[in-house]
């Protein structure tokens, strides 16, 4: 199944802007990273031995898990309840989030334990800044050498290692060094595998949805969609906690209408039920992520809570 999509206007902050790398589909990987990191090893290495901050400790950002093969070239590496991904080719791998600082070493044992090596990751993604999904990436870049890729909007939250609104304000990690911004529709390829980033803002200015086609175990082709993330979270629509916020989720929310993709993957394990689908995947099902009807409902839903959570927002404010 093909994934397609139209191009809504996607916030970029003006003080973020910067021109998108011209990604062509065949185009040679980035020249080595030339810039110093923004973290220190010291900075790092304590980030790592930090204790977890107590949302994340009792939420089990950080909880152990195995990891696996969710279909094709797809493989979890991430904790019991937060998405990591990793995306093999021949030429190198791709990987996704690096959930909070204390997660690093998580990471890179469980692609270890794939049968793969850290210094093989080509790519080093993330879906948007927040330290669930973004704390580790200081260290897994030190660790992998890998090129950062981010959206514009979304590089000054990493390289301040610092979310300036909502709940998670103040909640620091290591600031990674962004090498290559992309935007909206630009493309990665590497192995013959080609992601598309999809611009999904809202949840984060520069929220980072990926796409790729895959290939079942039967032979038979699926679209995967990595969605970056459409929940409030405890985030302020009325004020809006940024500029532009409440249109930037209605036209995400418009846009992932228009795409069609059978396998949903998130990086919270209960917005696509990974502990069932990983039950039923163990039990012999090879296609226990493939279903066409998934993202559209989760569009739905959040779309729902959204448009409720504005409402009574805004009935407050009167």
């Amino acid at each position: 199944m093909r994934l397609s999509f139209t191009a809504p206007a996607a916030l970029l902050l003006a003080a973020c802007a910067a021109p998108a790398a011209d990604l062509g589909l065949e185009a040679p990987l980035p020249a080595a990273v030339v810039q110093p990191p923004l973290a220190s090893d010291a900075e790092i290495d304590a980030s790592i031995t930090a204790p977890l901050e107590p949302t994340a400790a009792s939420m089990e950002w950080n909880a152990p898990s195995a990891p696996f093969k969710v279909i094709g070239n797809i493989h979890y590496v991430g904790s019991k309840t937060v998405g990591a991904y990793l995306v093999t080719t021949p030429d190198g791998h791709f990987l996704v989030d690096g959930i909070v600082p204390q997660s690093a070493p998580l990471i890179l044992e469980n692609i270890r334990a794939l049968g793969f090596d850290p210094a093989d990751v080509k790519y080093l993604l993330n879906s948007h800044a927040h330290i669930d999904h973004a704390g580790g990436l200081a260290a897994l870049k030190r660790a992998t050498g890998a090129i950062m890729v981010a959206s514009a909007a979304d590089t000054p939250i990493l390289e301040a290692g610092d979310v300036f609104y909502g709940p998670s304000k103040g909640m620091k990690f290591p600031p990674v060094r962004v090498d290559q911004i992309i935007d909206d529709g630009e493309t990665l390829s590497l192995g013959g595998v080609i992601l598309t980033a999809h611009l999904t803002p809202g949840h984060t200015p520069g929220c980072t949805s990926w796409s790729l086609p895959v290939a079942g175990v039967d032979g038979a082709a699926h679209t995967a969609f990595l969605h970056c993330s459409s929940t409030v979270a405890g985030q302020r629509l009325v004020p809006e906690s940024y500029p532009g916020m409440i249109d930037s989720y209605r036209a995400t929310f418009e846009k992932v209408r228009t795409l069609e993709a059978d396998i949903f993957l998130a990086n919270h394990d209960n917005f696509f039920g990974l502990a069932e689908k990983r039950a039923r995947l163990a039990a012999g099902d090879a296609n226990a992520f493939v279903d066409a009807e998934e993202l559209q409902a989760f569009n739905t839903a959040m779309e729902a809570a959204f448009e409720t959570q504005l409402a009574m927002e805004e009935d407050m404010a009167r």
